[in-house]
């Protein structure tokens, strides 16, 4: 891109050869677990799953930053945070000496994979130096800092065996702290940064920066980087322990074999970004996919033994690709890659000059990604076939794939362009503008969207608002079932063989709570950003690591405890979803229907929850899976599980809902608004009442389903509760989605005051059931509860819209119309999504609550009571601020009030 501000070459050059040296060192240490990994796998005796996790838990660090160093690097300048990144990192590096256990060295390798997010940094940096002619050569001379993956290969082994791999730690972390005072020091902030410094141009917004994410271009440049650098880096990790396995290598020969293919796949990406530059990224493309599908064919092909009957008797022969064709091969392979790495990041700055963080970071994190993932799906499928050839196999067919999508996308552009056109196609077609400048908007937008006018909704809004609700429940239903999967799973892991305290098995139980509800925080403000499709999208797709995580972890008894947290951490995906799902929705219908429209998306969403407990105690008794679902593990008082069926179960519904929320659902383009926009509801004084009342029903509903399967094992032993807790979670779901009529109807404040009051009655009941012993008085109150806390999650969204649509117009008198009822929509759409996020948190304090009150009390019976007193505090709110008389809602429930001008805008 121009810059504002001109650079001498010199200027150019320095900041070129700083960023690709601090790169280069970067990357050494980001791959420094490819040769110390060997060691500590001997010394810990890790299986090949713990190894290949324990080699891609770097990567994953590496690339989930990469999005948010990106947009880091556009705000505050690479001159300031390359250098902190580095310094972050060498400390990290030096800490893994202290490590002492596989959950520790997982922790330490977290930290080291900051070296990772180097690569977006120099990219955003470097990119701002060059105009757009030599930007190819320029970062394709960057990108040449992947060869630090060589230097460790050739460097690490003679340090490991002469000194130890504590050592390489040690120097790795000194030198590359010492290269982040060094950049800090010479480098100079990019012309783009000093020019907007000068100007007092305010830096871009999140939503500024992230806006090109919408387009399917960027994501597909993404699956291309997913190969040819995820691959890259999977192979750079793998492959030290491939050659030792298969042909016997000590760790000096791996590691300069492995070298071989890290230094190709490296140097030459200079060669690739002058390619780029010369005949088109198009042309470099198909160039990478090309060889690269045959190369990975060859690799692919096991030793086999043939039998061909003759004549004359048997004749065998074998084909077996030895250890120097084999580096050869693999030699020629990172030569391409490395080429099409350089091809896919000529495109950013040309395309998106503006948002080369938040696009180069999104890219750069799912080729990162592709490096954390496919390491753990080699050892996984090492584990399930037995074949070694079987890591190049998925490459195979991950080439194909993408090869086929570039192909078929840049034939139909070319099919649109006729005659003379044909000869205007952009040098980069698989990410220009396809067929029309239509097709680079998020498809599905509907510009028009007016759900408050009878004639549109009656002849089109009802027919589109409906087919977006009916895809959104089963994705929001999968993400509740994920969510609380623990709660089935955690009470069958010591019949397993899993070691754990009552302590820590309310811990796992919890977490899922606690990091969905943070995560609603989050995803609450996420749908007028990037759109209700895309953003569903996404969102259910996440489900997928969970969900496959829980079905490799229960497996393996040896399984360190911190896995599992981490993965109870995971399901709050799936929590977070409520979140953005409830605001999406709460757009597309008028106020008259939202009540129950958001009640159906939420009830039959939760009801996920007893799907789940319904379920996963089924799939379990049978390997529905066959051999590639792996052995069923054997109960301690005998028979056997196949408990990884819990998670597995689920994977084929998450594909299926992902694929019907790209296909089939809508953009609203009047949502969108930024978080700035958003944020105005955290001045509403009402926002945090409903925070309170809804963390009363929803938070109940929820804390309850989590609680109640362990609860219930722990109170009544004698009875086998996986046969019937999903019955709670039933009818809590069934009872919020059937009842949202009654709160359109008669007004959600009355009916939200009166389950508040039910709630009292019946948690009491509760108590009194436990002090009498009585299992049936018990599971009776608890159903009733249940039923309350669906009634009042209905009722409590039902008063949302009602309430800011009167409040608004008094807050801010100026808006009229339209832009008054625009308003309204979105601050309860925020604050629907923002109470959900709040309420959720009883998914982690009532089990929680329930292990304190055990623990300090040797009985649930003290939680229970905090419960009832919480109840009456949220009885009393409803009353003061919502159904008295001259409360806000009290006229307007009874029919006493007209509508305000936004309720009927």
């Amino acid at each position: 891109m121009s810059s504002d501000i001109s650079s001498t070459t010199a200027e150019q050059q320095r900041a070129l050869w700083l960023s690709t040296t601090a790169f280069t060192l970067c990357f050494a240490v980001w791959t420094i677990f490819s040769i110390i990994g060997l060691e500590i796998k001997q010394e810990l005796g890790l299986s090949e799953f713990q190894y290949g996790l324990l080699i891609a838990t770097p990567i994953l660090t590496g690339s989930l930053t990469r999005l948010i160093l990106g947009v880091w690097t556009e705000r505050f300048g690479g001159r300031l945070v390359f250098p902190a990144q580095m310094i972050l990192t060498g400390a990290a590096t030096w800490a893994l000496t202290w490590a002492d256990s596989y959950a520790t060295f997982l922790i330490a390798a977290l930290g080291v994979g900051l070296a990772g997010g180097s690569f977006i940094i120099g990219v955003a940096y470097v990119s701002k130096w060059f105009p757009a002619e030599r930007q190819g050569t320029a970062l394709g001379i960057f990108g040449m800092g992947n060869v630090g993956a060589a230097v460790t290969k050739f460097l690490a082994p003679f340090v490991l065996v002469a000194f130890g791999w504590e050592a390489v730690a040690h120097i790795w972390a000194v030198v590359i702290a010492l290269m982040g005072v060094v950049f800090f020091l010479v480098a100079r902030d990019d012309p783009a940064f000093r020019a907007r410094r000068e100007k007092g141009i305010a830096p871009p917004s999140l939503a500024q920066q992230f806006a090109p994410l919408k387009k399917l271009q960027v994501w597909r440049f993404s699956i291309y980087y997913f190969f040819v650098f995820g691959g890259f880096v999977a192979l750079a990790l793998w492959l030290p322990h491939y050659l030792t396995e298969v042909y016997g290598a000590d760790v000096r020969m791996a590691g300069m074999a492995a070298a071989a293919f890290s230094l190709s796949a490296s140097i030459f990406r200079a060669y690739g970004g002058v390619l780029s530059d010369r005949f088109g990224a198009r042309t470099v493309m198909y160039w990478t996919f090309g060889f690269s599908a045959v190369l990975l064919f060859m690799l692919s092909y096991p030793p086999t033994d043939y039998v061909i009957r003759s004549k004359d008797g048997p004749i065998t022969f074998s084909t077996e690709m030895d250890l120097w064709p084999f580096i050869i091969t693999t030699f020629v392979l990172g030569f391409f890659m490395s080429l099409g790495k350089a091809a896919i990041y000529k495109h950013i700055p040309v395309y998106y000059p503006n948002h080369v963080g938040a696009v180069g970071g999104l890219v750069g994190m799912i080729g990162g990604l592709g490096g954390f993932i496919l390491p753990i799906a080699f050892g996984a499928l090492l584990d399930l076939t037995g074949v070694y050839t079987s890591c190049f196999v998925l490459l195979l067919v991950i080439v194909v794939v993408s090869m086929g999508w570039m192909h078929f996308s840049i034939r139909a552009m070319e099919r649109q362009a006729q005659g003379p056109a044909l000869d205007r196609l952009p040098s980069f077609p698989e990410l220009a503008e396809i067929h029309d400048p239509e097709r680079t908007r998020m498809p599905r937008t509907l510009d028009d969207w007016r759900p408050e006018d009878p004639q549109f909704w009656a002849e089109k809004g009802r027919r589109i608002a409906r087919r977006n609700l009916w895809i959104s429940i089963p994705a929001l239903l999968l993400a509740f079932a994920v969510w609380m999967v623990w709660s089935v799973v955690v009470a069958r892991l010591p019949a397993i063989g899993f070691e754990f305290t009552t302590g820590q098995l309310f811990w796992l139980a919890a977490l899922p709570g606690l990091s969905g509800a943070t995560l609603r925080i989050f995803y609450s403000f996420m749908v007028p950003i990037f759109g209700g499709r895309l953003w569903t999208t996404l969102s259910t797709a996440s489900l997928l690591l969970p969900a496959l995580g829980i079905g490799y972890a229960v497996q393996n008894p040896d399984t360190p405890y911190l896995i599992f947290l981490t993965l109870a951490l995971l399901c709050g995906f799936g929590g977070g979803n409520f979140a953005s799902s409830m605001a999406n929705i709460a757009f597309f219908f008028p106020k008259a229907e939202k009540g129950n429209a958001l009640a159906l998306n939420a009830g039959l969403g939760n009801l996920g929850v007893s799907v789940m407990q319904f379920l996963v105690p089924v799939v379990i008794t049978a390997g529905v899976f066959g051999a590639m679902g792996g052995a069923p593990q054997q109960l301690s008082e005998g028979g056997q599980l196949w408990m990884q069926n819990a998670g597995f179960v689920w994977v084929p519904f998450i594909v299926l809902a992902t694929a019907a929320a790209w296909l089939g659902m809508h953009d609203i383009a009047d949502a969108r608004a930024s978080f700035r926009e958003q944020a105005i509801i955290f001045t509403r004084k009402h926002n945090w009442l409903m925070c309170i009342l809804y963390t009363g029903t929803f938070g109940s509903f929820i804390g309850f389903s989590a609680g109640f399967p362990l609860l219930t094992k722990l109170a009544f032993p004698e009875v086998n509760a996986l046969n019937f807790v999903f019955l709670g979670p039933l009818v809590g779901a069934l009872s919020r989605a059937g009842t949202g009529w009654v709160s359109d109807r008669f007004g959600g404040g009355r009916v939200t005051f009166w389950t508040f009051a039910g709630m009292i009655v019946v948690t009491f009941g509760v108590i009194s059931a436990l002090g009498a012993g009585s299992f049936i008085a018990f599971f009776v109150a608890f159903m009733a509860l249940f039923f309350l806390t669906g009634v009042g999650n209905a009722s409590t969204f039902q008063m949302i819209p009602i309430i800011m649509s009167r409040e608004v117009p008094r807050l801010m008198p100026e808006l009229q119309g339209a832009e008054l009822r625009r308003q309204a929509d979105r601050e309860s759409a925020a604050i629907i999504a923002f109470t959900s996020a709040i309420a959720a948190y009883g998914a982690f304090f009532i089990p929680k609550a329930y292990g304190t009150s055990i623990a300090m009390m040797g009985s649930p019976v003290g939680a229970l009571w905090a419960f009832l007193v919480f109840y009456a505090i949220c009885m009393g709110l409803t009353w003061a601020y919502y159904t008295r008389r001259g409360g806000l809602l009290h006229d307007i429930e009874r029919g006493q009030s007209p509508m305000p001008e936004a309720q009927t805008a």
